[in-house]
């Protein structure tokens, strides 16, 4: 099986950084989570503490950074930016349109914004990212579970259902 690259947006990845557990998306098997630079931007312009286990992630080869310079990136990067969308969700869209990449987004609104624009992209989310780690084994129900509840209770992060359980049709 060949490896799916997953351009991540700023809302997935700090989902993961504000509970410190980038190490399961170097550990779902078969997908290398990678960053943009105007990702990696707003993490240290609006999450600084999150910024620390980003770099831990790139130190350790858990996350990897790419650079935004690829002409037709940079011309979608700013026809983006000119319907609304942030910067780190603008730089991953265009990479992950051009490259034909997976693309990690938990905006709604973009989301929309992309499904309108005509954008045919691979989507995950948080929530998929963690029915994947479940479904390859990584994770049991129980440890996401606790996840869920660590995003709900500490960081503002509410998934619409009480238990992974029910995502795998296990209940």
């Amino acid at each position: 099986m060949s490896e799916i690259v997953v351009i991540t947006d700023t809302s997935v990845l700090v989902n993961f950084l504000v509970i410190d557990r980038t190490d399961l998306l170097s550990r779902l098997p078969n997908h290398r989570f990678v960053v943009t630079d105007h990702v990696r931007a707003e993490v240290t312009e609006i999450y600084p503490d999150q910024l620390r286990r980003l770099e831990a992630a790139f130190d350790a080869g858990t996350m990897e950074e790419i650079r935004v310079t690829d002409l037709q990136e940079v011309q979608l990067f700013a026809q983006l930016t000119a319907i609304g969308l942030g910067t780190g969700e603008c730089s991953a869209i265009a990479v992950a349109a051009h490259r034909r990449l997976a693309l990690a987004i938990g905006d709604k609104r973009a989301l929309k914004k992309i499904r309108s624009a005509g954008f045919d992209l691979a989507i995950h989310s948080t929530e998929s990212i963690v029915v994947l780690l479940l479904q390859h084994s990584v994770l049991t129900v129980a440890e996401a579970d606790a996840l869920k509840q660590e995003w709900e209770q500490n960081h503002r992060f509410r998934l619409g259902f009480t238990s992974f359980a029910q995502r795998l049709g296990t209940t």
